[in-house]
């Protein structure tokens, strides 16, 4: 694992590493994405609030934001996340990983106005995975049918935070939400690139709190 620091005058984006390197665990500064400092995509479509006293990003019509220099080949990404149960099509939140920049990377994501939907169809598009720019998930949807989104049982409040642990190793990614012991969502990676970034994913509405990146040993 390696970590790319573009600038030591980001002292925001360095703290946010240094003391957190050493347990292999790494908590990037959120609330240096607004100012763009360590971070690249669509700054201007975020903003700054607060999940019980910590810093929490929103989005409200959607965005895309990547931490700049940073390297993640395999580990886990977890994090806090919120939607809107309705309208349909309103909200998708998640993270993006193996980023090069906002046409290339792959994503993990949810629908929160599918959680609970009383149609079978949509509750099993519950959540995402995703592989630009070959496989949309409209693609994976035709020619890969129930494969790459799922359900998620026992289903979250739409309208709620919910925690997700997004494991990507060996080729492979894992979705595991609100601590459950089996995974939501198991796929085989659709992309080649052997590394990239991390960034916060989102269409429409959604905030996203608690972000951490434990790479693997």
């Amino acid at each position: 694992m390696k970590i790319r620091i573009p600038s030591l005058s980001v002292t925001a984006f360095v703290l946010a590493y240094c003391t957190s390197v050493g347990a292999q665990t790494l908590t990037p500064d959120l609330k240096a994405v607004p100012n763009g400092k360590g971070w690249k995509g669509d700054i201007g479509a975020t903003k700054l609030i607060e999940k019980d006293g910590a810093p929490a990003i929103e989005f409200n019509k959607g965005g895309f934001v990547w931490l700049d220099g940073f390297e993640f080949s395999a580990g886990a990404i977890e994090f806090d996340a919120k939607g809107k149960s309705a309208p349909p099509q309103s909200s998708f939140v998640g993270v993006a990983f193996r980023v090069v920049d906002a046409a290339t990377h792959d994503a993990v994501y949810f629908r929160p106005f599918n959680f609970r939907a009383a149609d079978p169809g949509r509750k099993s598009h519950a959540v995402q995975y995703h592989s630009l720019p070959q496989w949309q998930w409209d693609r994976l949807r035709k020619e890969k049918p129930d494969q790459f989104e799922k359900p998620i049982e026992p289903a979250p409040d739409g309208d709620a935070w919910f925690h997700a642990k997004v494991v990507v190793e060996k080729r492979q990614v894992k979705v595991f939400v609100n601590g459950a012991t089996e995974p939501s969502l198991v796929v085989n990676e659709m992309s080649d690139r052997p590394g990239g970034s991390v960034g916060l994913w989102c269409g429409g509405y959604g905030v996203i709190a608690n972000l951490k990146v434990m790479p693997s040993k």
